[in-house]
């Protein structure tokens, strides 16, 4: 293996370096006037710009070649060394010292003529796209302090032996490529000095090198988002942040006594360790994110273990911990404290702590998923930073306390899927920054309160299967930004207002089983540019994609160090459900114009007349309803050319004619159940009326999984921290929560 590093650097050598003679080299890249200057006084003094060294110049221009599209322009035998991007110097050798190209947009291999750069300390090729293996020679460079070659796509396996000449390596940055192997047992041992080790992101295997346990000097470790298997051990070391998240790690969580004063990041999320969570955790007093989230942890939480009010991180999410919450988890004071608690997806049970009211710092609450009985807290307005508050899928009871719009700065309130009772109050428009305000499935009952027109900000609503009555007001209209409107499964009646479709970002409207009545409205169509995407021709103005649908909540934070910014992606399909009510009369011509449309489910009404031709143009229709009606005329034989078109519904109504088995819709029999005066042609030229009973099966699959479902709506929510990456998915079915740590330093 040796011999052939020594063949990489070889070319480098002869070619470039011993076939020219120092001193003619020298002249040809330097011209005379710019090498010296002679100064009035008669002592020629050497300027420090012209102190650069001909045969680093030569090979950071022999670096240069192997770029075609020159993203180095600055770097040129005629332009002096000290204007290069990138290039640091040494004042008193002219010797190259550093060399930062990262995000140069450069690609292919690293020529391994920097190895030949032996005066380099800092070597830094970050988010670049370089694609082969690591040239060896580099780890020879026997002056480097800090090399970080993170956020490509390096391949291979790193060295089976390390070298002398990289003692004096203080950080080493491999993250972000594709590396393989195991980490080798010298990782920790062939530096003294050691402090910034980071391979996260990379595709290593087998156990954590039992050297790195012990080598004394290391203070920031990620190995996070590999394979690594084994016990996590207990590190002798004081480090100040260890980040072994998403891995294969197992057995019991280590107390880390070595690091009681030291350590403010521990990120063990994802992996498989068991047993419950040892009160020695809480020893750790320098600690400001913990996450132990996505493992197996069990029992439940000792009421010994309190954490210190430097805290400002518990993600214990997605475990199986339970018993009661303890009713003091970590200190608090006026200006310090928890900004996020997640207990989410856990098994605990009883009354929420009053004494959560006292986080005062607290911005983000997670308590969803649980077995959590009794009311939300009265107090729960005390916690004024309050951004996110998630107790959605618990057995909550009694009603939204009034002192809720204590939390003036709340953003999303989601406590769907509980017994909630009592109705939504008029004072709730003092949460006038509100964004999302999720409540349904629960037993909340009354009006919506026309004073819900000061929240403006609304851009998600979910009001769904509660017993909300009355008629709709005016006050929706007061939300310019919705995205997604829910009031499905209550007991709304009078008739559809004509500002129905007006909203400009609106992507899904579900009205479903309630009693509205009278006719669709005919108004304006094409105020969404989601539903109406003008001519279908034209690819400018198509419907963007699902991933492409984002709504952005930015906080400003800054605590500790620390700042907060919420990222919330509306994944959700675009369509139109006002099925299971009392509507009647014809459908308007216009909402078969709706070229955005990848949902339309008007089933369970009372509509009459023929269905409007202009359905051919819904070319991004995925699934149609117009089940249960009193539909007539011919099936329009332009429904086969709808290609994205895999759920179709026209039974039980009056349609007539026959159905032509070779345009294709013998793809949707069941879809044809129940009119007496439809036939299917047939191979004898006979018309068959005999169609199957039921729809099928794959209908009832696509409502219930299907993209429109409304259990299938979620939102999820970015968060990154400036000393950590949060990543929130917080959802009104779904959420999931992911803690990744990366140091003020690195």
């Amino acid at each position: 293996m040796a011999e052939s590093w020594g063949s990489l650097i070889e070319p480098c050598r002869t070619s470039y370096l011993l076939k020219v003679p120092f001193f003619l080299l020298f002249f040809l890249i330097f011209p005379l006037s710019s090498a010296f200057s002679v100064s009035f006084d008669g002592n020629a003094t050497v300027e420090a710009a012209s102190l650069q060294d001909p045969k680093d110049m030569a090979l950071l221009l022999l670096f240069k070649l192997q770029f075609q599209e020159n993203p180095l322009s600055s770097w040129d035998a005629n332009v002096p060394m000290s204007n290069w991007t990138g290039v640091t110097r040494s004042n008193q050798t002219g010797r190259v010292t550093g060399l930062n190209l990262t995000r140069f947009n450069l690609s292919g291999q690293v020529h391994p003529c920097l190895c030949n750069l032996t005066f380099l300390e800092t070597l830094v090729l970050s988010h670049n796209s370089f694609n082969t293996s690591i040239p060896s020679c580099l780890w020879r460079l026997w002056s480097l302090r800090t090399l970080d070659l993170s956020y490509n796509m390096f391949t291979g396996v790193l060295p089976s032996t390390a070298f002398a000449t990289m003692s004096q390596i203080i950080e080493l940055d491999l993250s972000h490529n594709m590396l393989r192997g195991e980490i080798p047992m010298w990782i920790g041992n062939f530096s003294v000095i050691l402090e910034k080790l980071n391979l996260g992101f990379n595709s290593f295997h087998g156990e954590l090198p039992k050297s790195l346990l012990n080598l004394m000097t290391l203070k920031y470790l990620n190995l996070s988002h590999n394979s690594l298997i084994g016990n996590v051990g207990d590190f002798s070391q004081a480090l100040v942040s260890l980040n072994l998240e998403s891995n294969m790690l197992s057995g019991t969580l280590p107390c880390l006594f070595s690091s009681r004063e030291s350590l403010t990041v521990l990120n063990l999320a994802n992996n498989s360790i068991l047993g419950g969570i040892p009160t020695c955790i809480s020893s750790l007093g320098g600690l400001t994110q913990l996450n132990l989230s996505h493992n197996e942890l069990r029992y439940g939480i000792s009421p010994r273990m309190v954490f210190s009010e430097r805290l400002c991180v518990l993600d214990l999410s997605y475990n199986e911990l339970s018993g009661k919450i303890p009713s003091r988890i970590a200190e608090a004071s006026d200006k310090s404290g928890l900004l996020l608690l997640d207990l989410s997806h856990n098994q605990f049970s009883g009354n929420i702590p009053v004494t959560i009211t006292e986080l005062k710092s607290l911005q983000a609450l997670f308590l969803s998923y649980n077995l959590l009985v009794g009311e939300i807290p009265e107090r729960i307005g005390n916690l004024t930073y309050l951004q996110v508050i998630d107790l959605s899928h618990n057995l909550l009871t009694g009603s939204i306390p009034l002192n809720i719009v204590g939390c003036f700065q709340l953003l999303a309130l989601i406590l769907n899927n509980n017994n909630l009772s009592g109705e939504i109050q008029p004072v709730l428009d003092a949460l006038d920054s509100l964004k999302i305000f999720d409540i349904g499935n629960n037993k909340i009952s009354g009006e919506i309160p026309l004073t819900l027109a000061g929240c403006k900000s609304l851009e998600v609503v979910d009001l769904s299967y509660n017993n909300l009555s009355g008629s709709l007001n005016d006050a929706i209209t007061k939300w310019p930004n919705l995205k997604f409107l829910s009031l499905a499964r209550n007991k709304f009646s009078g008739s559809l207002p004509s500002w129905l479709f007006t909203f400009q970002a609106i992507h899904t409207l579900d009205f479903s089983g309630n009693k509205f009545s009278g006719y669709i409205p005919d108004g304006n169509f094409n105020s969404s540019p989601n539903f109406y995407n003008g001519d279908i021709r034209k690819t400018t103005l198509a419907v963007p994609s699902i991933s492409d649908r984002s709504l952005v909540i930015k906080l400003s934070l800054v605590a500790d160090e620390t700042s907060l910014i919420f990222n919330y992606n509306l994944t959700t399909t675009i369509g139109i459900d006002l099925s299971e009510n009392l509507l009647h009369g014809e459908i308007p011509v216009d909402l078969f114009g709706l070229h955005g449309l990848e949902y339309l489910n008007l089933s369970y009404n009372f509509l009459n007349g023929p269905v409007p031709g202009s359905i051919g143009k819904l070319q991004k229709l995925k699934a149609l309803d117009l089940s249960h009606n009193s539909l007539s005329g011919h099936i329009p034989e332009n429904i086969t050319v709808l290609r994205n078109l895999t759920v179709l519904n026209l039974s039980y109504n009056c349609f007539s004619g026959v159905i032509p088995t070779k345009r294709g819709y013998w793809k949707f029999l069941g879809a044809f159940a129940g009119n007496p005066d439809l036939c299917m042609e047939s191979s004898s030229n006979v018309c068959q009326r005999t169609f199957p009973v039921e729809p099928g099966k794959k209908f009832k699959e696509e409502m219930e999984e299907g993209p429109l479902s409304i259990w299938v709506f979620c939102i999820s929510a970015l968060v990154s921290f400036y000393v950590g990456v949060i990543v929130l998915f917080c959802s009104t079915r779904t959420r999931s929560f992911i803690l990744q740590t990366k140091s003020l330093t690195g």
